[in-house]
C-alpha cells in the first residue's frame, strides 16, 4: 500500500502542478478580458449629441462590450433630444454607468437617471431640472407636467426613489433638508446623492471608478466626437439655427442690391449649406429635404422669367417645407424662420431707402426709362397754331367729323351741336389731338369783312 502511495503521490503532484499552470489561461481575474466603452456627454444636450451617442453605443453593441461608462459634464439642453437619448439608453442591453465629473443639470440629470449606475466626483452636482423655454421663461404647465413624469419614470425604471427626481423638476416639493425648500429645484451634491440612493459612490477619477466596478483590468475604448459631429453639434444648436437662417436671408437680399455675384450672396449660400450639412450629419435631415430645397430655389428663379406669381409662391413654400423637414422641433423652426424673415425685411427697407432699385439685380427687371419731352418723346402734339384758323366741314359733324383747313384735312369735333357739311367753321380750342371747332355765323363773317 505504501509503495502504491509512493508511486501515485508524485503523479498526483505533477497533475496538480499542471492544473495550476493551466489556471492562468482558463480562470481569469475579475474584469480581465472585458471590454469597456467610455463615452463623453459634454456641452449642451441637443440633437447632434443624440447622433453621436447613437453611433458610439451602436459601436459598443456591435463589439459586444461588457460595460459602457458615460462621463457627464453638461448644463442641460433640449428636452426632446434628452428624451431620444433616454430611449436609446433604456433599450441598451449592456450595463451602463454615469460618471458625473462636474455637473449633470437639467437634461443631463435626466440622462444620468436612465443609466444603471451613477457615480459622482467629489465636486460634482446633479439636478436643477426645471423646464424653461428658449426665451428663459418657465414652460407651460402641460410641458412641465410631462417633464416631471419623465423624470420620475426614469428614476423608477432603475430602482431609485422618484420623489427626488420629481423635486429636481418641481419647485413645489419641499426638501429643505437637502437644500431645496419649496420654491427651489433640488440639486444633489455627492454625499446627498449617495444618501438618497441616487449615487452608488464618490470617486475622484476614472481609475478609481473602474476599480469600484471591478473593471480595473478591462480593455478601455475611449470614444470621441468626429470633426463632422462637432460641427453638426454646433450647427444644430438652438441659438445657431436662427443666426444661420438670418445670415442666409440677409445675404441673398443684399446680393439683389449688389452688382454681379459677390460676398453677400456667397455668405448666404454658405449659411444655407451649413444649416443642411449640420442637420444631415445629426440625422435630422434627409435627401428628400435637399431635393425639396433645390426644387424651391429653381421655382423662385423661374418666377423671375415667368409672370404669374404661382411659381414664386410654390418655391417659397418648398424652401420653408425643406426647413421644417430638417427640424425635430417645428415650433423652434417657425420661430427661427420668423426671425430670419424679420431681419431680411428690415435690411430690405434700409437698402431700399439708401440705395433704391437702381443697382444690382433689380436694375435688370425694373424699367427706369421714361418717354419725356426733354428726350424728344411726344405722345400727341398740341397744335396751338390752329386756334382761330377757318375752314370748311368736309363731313357732317355729329359732333365729330372731318374738316379742311388750308388744304389740310383734320379730324375735328364740334362744341356740341350738329354742323352740316360744307359749313364754314373755325378752330376755337386744341387739346392734344382733339381739335374743337365752332360754326361761323353770318354776323362773324360780316364783322370780319
Amino acid at each position: 500500500m505504501k509503495r502504491k502511495i509512493g508511486i501515485f503521490f508524485p503523479l498526483f503532484l505533477i497533475l496538480f502542478c499542471m492544473i495550476l499552470m493551466a489556471l492562468p489561461n482558463d480562470v481569469k481575474a475579475e474584469g480581465e478580458g472585458k471590454l469597456v466603452y467610455v463615452i463623453p456627454i459634454e456641452k449642451e444636450v441637443e440633437r447632434g449629441l443624440e447622433a453621436f451617442l447613437s453611433r458610439t453605443t451602436g459601436e459598443a453593441a456591435a463589439e459586444n462590450a461588457d460595460h459602457v461608462i458615460f462621463e457627464i459634464d453638461t448644463p442641460g439642453g433640449r428636452v426632446d433630444a434628452a428624451g431620444q437619448i433616454a430611449e436609446l439608453l433604456q433599450k441598451m442591453e449592456i450595463e451602463t454607468t454615469s460618471y458625473i465629473t462636474n455637473e449633470a443639470l437639467s437634461a443631463g440629470s435626466y440622462i444620468a437617471l436612465n443609466t444603471d449606475n451613477i457615480y459622482m466626483n467629489p465636486q460634482a452636482t446633479m439636478g436643477a431640472s426645471g423646464v424653461i423655454t428658449s426665451d428663459g421663461n418657465a414652460a407651460d404647465k402641460k410641458a412641465q407636467s410631462a417633464w416631471i413624469a419623465a423624470m420620475k419614470s426614469a428614476a423608477s425604471s432603475k430602482g431609485r426613489d422618484p420623489l427626488y427626481a420629481e423635486a429636481m423638476a418641481n419647485p413645489d416639493i419641499d426638501l429643505k433638508e437637502y437644500g431645496a425648500p419649496e420654491g427651489d429645484y433640488l440639486t444633489l451634491d455627492p454625499n446627498s446623492a449617495v444618501e438618497v440612493g441616487y449615487s452608488e459612490g464618490i470617486v475622484r477619477h476614472r481609475t478609481e471608478l473602474l476599480s469600484e466596478l471591478g473593471l480595473q483590468d478591462a480593455q478601455i475604448v475611449e470614444t470621441e466626437t468626429t470633426f463632422a459631429e462637432e460641427v453638426a453639434r454646433f450647427l444644430t444648436n438652438p441659438v445657431v439655427v436662427p443666426i444661420l437662417l438670418s445670415v442666409a436671408s440677409i445675404g441673398l437680399i443684399v446680393e439683389l442690391y449688389s452688382p454681379g455675384f459677390g460676398i453677400p450672396g456667397s455668405l448666404g449660400l454658405v449659411s444655407l449649406v451649413l444649416f443642411f450639412y449640420g442637420h444631415i450629419v445629426a440625422g435630422l435631415a434627409g435627401y428628400e429635404a435637399i431635393i425639396l430645397l433645390v426644387l424651391g430655389i429653381i421655382m423662385i428663379i423661374a418666377e423671375i422669367f415667368v409672370p404669374g406669381g404661382i411659381l414664386g409662391v410654390l418655391g417659397i413654400g418648398a424652401v420653408a417645407g425643406s426647413l421644417f423637414m430638417s427640424s425635430a422641433d417645428t415650433g423652434h423652426m417657425a420661430m427661427s424662420i420668423g426671425i430670419a424673415l424679420l431681419a431680411s425685411i428690415i435690411v430690405s427697407i434700409i437698402l431700399f431707402k439708401t440705395m433704391g432699385l437702381e443697382k444690382g439685380f433689380f436694375k435688370n427687371i425694373i424699367l427706369k426709362d421714361a418717354t419725356t419731352s426733354e428726350q424728344g418723346y411726344v405722345s400727341s402734339q398740341n397744335r396751338l397754331e390752329l386756334i382761330g384758323l377757318k375752314g370748311t366741314a368736309v363731313t357732317p359733324l355729329r359732333p365729330s367729323g372731318t374738316a379742311l383747313f388750308n388744304e389740310e384735312r383734320l379730324d375735328v369735333v364740334s362744341e356740341g351741336g350738329f354742323i352740316s357739311k360744307d359749313t364754314p367753321i373755325k378752330v376755337v380750342k386744341t387739346e392734344g389731338s382733339r381739335i374743337v371747332v365752332r360754326e361761323i355765323n353770318n354776323t362773324e363773317n360780316t364783322q370780319e369783312e
